[in-house]
């Protein structure tokens, strides 16, 4: 068998890609370790002989189409994180420069050669394209991997017990600075008030953005809501934004209402439309022009799991489903516009998607002068990350659409991880043996627990006391800043899919899944 296996090493691959998801998809109390279970498949197997391990090219291609799609699918997210949630990104980027600096002080005090310190910070902090910057930026070097693997499970289960202390005692309150603090509701307000207003003047509120889509005047008929559209006492309004904004405005108009203007549908209809018309991909709301075409307002946009308010500069992708509110004769105008289909929406554009591939490639091969350090090379990993999120954030330029439908970007990522963890774990078989038979393997696993329980206490001490984030949202920062999906699946189960969670994992998980990668590789440089 291992002739069979050392002969065909496309063979090799999916036997390992089948054990390692097979362990991966096991459930403890509800938690698992995922895509990391091919890596240690892939130790297991090489460790059982070292001729066991698959081509270099494997498991370069792996990793740039995990950096780019990676990069591509958080460039948008990453931007805003900067503009709108400082206080938060600060605090994760601080926290994460910070171990790496602490990691680096206990690798030279165990003695501790680069590549096994850039290793140890990754699996104490859990983040896979970290250990693959590493490999890459070491050619291929077996003591990263070495590292992260006896550091992984240790950090894992240190940020499990880090979110599980912050669901119980993080405070009470959250922090109304900190951006997309309520999700998106909907509300009819009946208005009161003689102060009389226009839409336009209403839409802009301190906690956000607010849009209205339909209005009901005193006798009793339903309409499209208008920029210029005025309210007048006896008048109903449907407001949609988040919590906080839609309270705001229904104090200054007056009251929430008995009567749902959501649940008159006689003149005015709404529904979810697939966006697969491939020429409204990378465009803004604005640009479809639903109301000029067909008297139709954009509400909210839904994105893999999330809700987001349809502001005209909402840039869309193809697969988001639209909420549209429309005159009920024009729906079917409006659907058809769109496209509807969900055919097509998976695709993954390959000339957006090879052409990206070579500029990330390109730029990563790139000679950059460092002084005091040298030349560096950002690589297979830095490169195409590093590209993919600018061109995450263009969406497009011209004709060339970057980014991919969110189905068919979440496949390459994790096709690309499971290449690049096979190929991995193959070089490092004997190697990881040979570590748990010295004192260094030991000493590893006590400076990874080290490294993990900083970073827990860390997170939850700030985020309490700088943020004044609440138990749910702390959770979150733990998860987001930790980049595995462990920590978010407790914290859901924990709170019962408290939005918090999902909110605060969103704001910092960009930004701390690129520091993590740029410190790796800083730390092969020490």
């Amino acid at each position: 068998m291992t002739a069979l296996l050392d002969k065909s090493p496309v063979l090799l691959l999916f036997v390992v890609l089948s054990v390692g998801t097979a362990l991966g998809a096991i459930r403890i109390r509800g938690i698992s370790v995922g895509p990391a279970a091919v890596l240690f498949s892939a130790l297991a197997v090489s460790a059982l002989d070292a001729r066991l391990a698959l081509p270099e090219v494997l498991g370069t291609f792996g990793l740039a189409l995990f950096a780019y799609t990676v990069g591509l699918t958080a460039g948008p997210s990453f931007f805003s994180s900067l503009r709108r949630g400082a206080r938060p990104v600060i605090v994760v980027f601080g926290v994460l420069a910070g171990l790496g600096v602490l990691t680096a002080i206990l690798g030279r005090i165990l003695g501790l050669d680069k590549g096994t310190v850039a290793g140890l910070y990754a699996g104490a902090n859990t983040n896979t394209p970290g250990l693959a910057a590493a490999i890459e930026r070491l050619g291929g070097a077996p003591e990263p991997t070495v590292a992260y693997s006896l550091t992984y499970t240790g950090g894992v289960l240190v940020l499990l017990a880090a979110a599980a202390y912050g669901i119980r005692h993080g405070g009470q309150e959250v922090a109304e600075d900190l951006p997309g603090s309520e999700a998106i509701i909907n509300a009819t307000i009946k208005v009161t008030r003689d102060n009389v207003l226009s839409v336009r003047e209403l839409t802009v509120t301190p906690h956000g953005r607010v849009l209205f889509s339909r209005h009901q005047v005193a006798d009793g008929s339903v309409d499209m809501s208008r920029s210029e559209t005025v309210l007048r006492p006896g008048d109903r309004v449907l407001a949609i934004g988040p919590r906080a904004a839609v309270e705001h405005i229904t104090k200054q108009l007056g009251r929430r209402s008995k009567v749902n203007l959501d649940e008159d549908r006689q003149d005015v209809d709404f529904r979810r439309i697939v966006l697969s018309e491939k020429q409204f991909y990378g465009r803004t709301v604005a640009e479809l022009k639903l109301w000029t075409r067909f008297g139709a307002r954009a509400t909210r946009v839904r994105r893999a799991d999330h809700d987001f308010l349809a502001t005209d500069g909402f840039i869309l992708q193809a697969g988001d489903r639209i909420r549209v509110a429309a005159p009920r004769e024009k729906m079917s105008a409006v659907a058809r516009y769109l496209g509807d289909s969900e055919h097509g929406t998976s695709d993954i554009n390959p000339l957006g998607l090879a052409l990206g591939l070579a500029i990330g490639l390109l730029f990563g091969a790139l000679p950059i002068l460092i002084p005091g350090l040298g030349t560096l090379v950002l690589g297979n990993a830095a490169g195409p990350l590093i590209i993919g999120l600018l061109l995450g954030r263009m969406q497009r330029s011209g004709r060339v659409v970057w980014t991919l439908p969110h189905q068919g970007a979440e496949v390459l990522t994790q096709l690309g991880l499971l290449l690049f963890l096979a190929y991995a774990g193959g070089r490092a078989g004997s190697a990881f043996i040979d570590a748990l038979r010295t004192p260094l393997g030991w000493k590893l696993i006590v400076a990874g627990l080290l490294v993990s329980a900083v970073h827990g206490i860390a997170l939850v001490v700030l985020a309490s006391r700088v943020l004044r984030a609440n138990g749910p949202r702390t959770a979150g920062f733990i998860a987001g800043s930790q980049t595995q999906p462990a920590v978010l699946a407790f914290a859901n189960a924990a709170t019962r899919f408290n939005p918090e969670v999902a909110l605060g994992y969103a704001l910092v998980y960009p930004v701390a899944m690129v520091t993590k990668i740029l410190v790796a590789q800083i730390l092969t440089f020490l």
